[in-house]
């Protein structure tokens, strides 16, 4: 299965961990068959290399691409075994191909070639992408210090998959039986799903854990301050040297990433691994980077004030709470929100069965893009779990499988992963892009659908929305679709964009009917909704800068120890966080977006790609936002062109200027 090249779906039963380790070395020994011969080439044109190297890229990620879903979707011993034992082979192939100075060659001699000038944009972009990344590679590096930098990229792929496997050991580790008087203030949807977990872990009663659903039902409503404060404890001390399991702690980790990111970085030339991170980025240097976090930081700052102040009056006056502290933020916000805007999360959970919500997103995606989305029949990996065609004009052009909810062996997150890429075929025939979209919400209870939170819809909204980028390309060259060859800090765009649609009542009247009577959104639950969008925003947004600064930060200096880690947290919090936490509190330790995922010394790109999607959506706050052309438009300018020419270049075109701030200032409330 996983060397097929057939056209089909993947059939993910046959796909056990057995097969990983053969199917991956025969892969691995034939492209580097094949790449010898590519490399030799005096004269390339576009077919005999980069054409000839998109085909053995997309048959190793196409197959490499199932084994990593499977692993996190899926995990268990075998699955972790097989992954970890080929994540080394894989790492060092791709450095390998990287630093083929042969290939380069060939590359260098296709850019300098007459038929260059004819090529189109997207196959122009590639190959300038390919030099640049060549060189990124350390193509032009000493032999000694090529094998280095070899020796670090696979080092790092290993203390990378280390990090989350810690993190997800230490996340199932912990639980702990609630006594009855324990669930005070916890709603009974909740309690039916701490029943369940206690259930599947063969006991009777309820259970805590710290997978996300459950974390929130505990810190959102459990009137209980000393239950709140035990699973707060156990959460941000997980995989650390605070945590109850010493052999999850990711401290000598974090070191050693941070040590070998700055050799690397040194090797080709830059002072520090975040100047090293910015090169195929739009951002122009770390401090231009660094002075837009603080001017937002600025500008949020009094806004936060006031939220903080809010927070602590109502906790001393209606909660008898004179010393708020970190265990109690989220269900003191949750009570005032009840009380000031009359809105509670529970209040509207009724309103937003999944079934209703995802049929509600395909209809805004539809009248937006000018597509259709349907169930199809497929070959799933869990219960749960649902595959999607998109067509337009009946024609299929692409197609999602959607796993929604938490369960045990699954990471904890939401994401989108690319299962196949789009694609132009030797034979004239497109391969169609498929993706994986994977989500954690509270799984359906007692046979029930299961009933999102507003929360919850804003993360499908985001997932869904990094989906049509990869899904929704006109490119036929994968380097350079979807989401493909996008810079880093602009690859939010659609999905934060997408969010924008929750937030609106002509969109949140597609999304909701309650799941006893059918009744759609009352206006009085609706207004609170709309009201609440900006509820606490300047606490938010220091929060999301705190993590930006402090991940910029540890990344532009010399390697830090982890007590120099957790003093660089502690400096950032002092200047950015109102309510520092607990001196044993560990976020980093479960940072897995800078640590496990791609975006190390980029985590700011959040903040930067919602200057780009508020303001995006200001276009269709004037034009209408279910206004077809503009919806049309977007997907033409953004979407259909991927990672074909540079991101500014195409929100130029869609928006008709350069980004501007206001939007996002308006749209968080932090408009002086």
């Amino acid at each position: 299965m996983l060397l097929s090249d057939a056209p089909d779906l993947p059939a993910f039963r046959a796909i056990t961990p057995e097969l990983v380790t053969p199917a991956i070395d025969t892969l691995l020994a034939e492209n580097r068959a094949a790449i010898a011969a590519l490399a030799a080439q005096d004269a390339p044109d576009w077919g005999s290399l980069p054409g000839k190297l998109e085909i053995l890229e997309d048959r190793l990620s196409k197959a490499w691409a199932l084994v990593s879903h499977l692993n996190a979707v899926t995990n268990s011993p075998a699955w972790r075994e097989a992954y970890n034992n080929n994540l080394p082979k894989i790492s060092a192939y791709y450095t390998e191909l990287g630093q083929n100075a042969a290939l380069y060659g060939s590359y260098e001699r296709l850019a300098q070639s007459p038929a260059f000038a004819g090529f189109s944009a997207a196959q122009r972009q590639t190959v300038s992408n390919a030099l640049r990344d060549f060189r990124l590679s350390g193509v032009a590096l000493p032999e000694a210090q090529k094998q280095r930098f070899a020796a670090i990229e696979e080092r790092l792929s290993a203390l990378s998959s280390k990090f989350a496997d810690n993190l997800l050991d230490a996340t199932q580790a912990w639980q702990r039986p609630l006594a009855e008087a324990e669930l005070a203030g916890i709603p009974d949807s909740h309690r039916a799903l701490l029943a369940q977990l206690a259930e599947q872990r063969g006991h009777e009663g309820w259970m805590a854990t710290l997978d996300f659903p459950a974390y929130l039902a505990v810190m959102m409503h459990a009137d209980t301050r000393e239950l709140r404060q035990t699973v707060y404890r156990a959460y941000v001390t997980r995989a650390s040297d605070q945590g109850d399991k010493p052999e999850f702690d990711n401290s000598a980790l974090m070191a050693e990433i941070l040590e070998l990111r700055h050799e690397q970085a040194q090797l080709l030339g830059y002072a520090s691994y975040a100047e090293l991170s910015l090169v195929p980025k739009m951002a122009e240097s770390v401090d231009k980077v660094m002075a837009f976090l603080h001017e937002l930081a600025d500008r949020a700052r009094p806004a936060a004030e006031r939220d903080l102040a809010e927070l602590k009056t109502f906790a001393a006056a209606e909660l008898g709470i004179t010393d708020l502290q970190p265990w109690d933020t989220t269900y003191v916000a949750e009570k005032l929100k009840q009380q000031k805007l009359n809105l509670s999360q529970e209040a509207l959970r009724p309103y937003f069965p999944a079934p209703v919500v995802i049929a509600g997103l395909f209809s805004i995606a539809e009248t937006l893009f000018g597509v259709s989305i349907t169930e199809a029949e497929a070959e799933v990996w869990a219960d749960g779990v649902t595959y999607y065609e998109i067509r337009e004009h009946g024609e299929l052009i692409a197609g999602f499988y959607l796993d929604p909810y938490a369960r045990a062996n699954k990471r904890g997150g939401a994401w989108m992963a690319n299962c196949r890429s789009r694609r132009r075929l030797a034979d004239g025939s497109l391969q169609l892009p498929v993706a994986f979209l994977t989500c954690n919400f509270n799984p359906p209870v007692d046979g029930k659908p299961a009933l999102l939170t507003h929360d919850e819809v804003t993360t499908l909204f985001h997932e869904f929305g990094h989906g049509i980028h990869h899904m929704l390309t006109e490119v036929d060259i994968s380097a350079v679709g979807g989401i493909h060859g996008v810079a880093w800090d602009a690859v939010e765009l659609p999905s934060q964009f997408l969010e924008h649609w929750c937030a609106e009542s002509e969109g949140l009247a597609r999304m909701t009917k309650h799941i006893e009577t059918g009744a759609p959104l009352p206006d009085d639950l609706l207004h609170s909704l709309l009201a609440a969008k900006n509820f606490q925003s300047g606490l938010m947004t220091l929060r999301q800068l705190e993590f930006a600064l402090f991940d910029l930060r540890i990344h532009r200096q010399s390697p830090l120890s982890a007590v120099g880690i957790q003093r660089e947290l502690d400096a950032v919090r002092a200047q950015v966080n109102l309510l520092p936490p607990p001196s044993w509190n560990r976020f980093q330790h479960s940072f897995s977006h800078i640590f496990a995922g791609g975006y190390a010394a980029g985590y700011y790109s959040y903040k930067w790609a919602e200057v780009l999607s508020t303001d995006a959506f200001s276009r269709f706050e004037e034009e209408g936002i279910f206004n077809p052309e503009t919806g049309r438009s977007f997907r033409r300018e953004i979407l259909a062109k991927g990672g074909s020419q540079p991101a500014l270049e195409l929100f130029v075109a869609f928006r008709g200027r350069e980004p501007k701030i206001d939007a996002l200032l308006r749209h968080t409330g932090l408009t002086a």
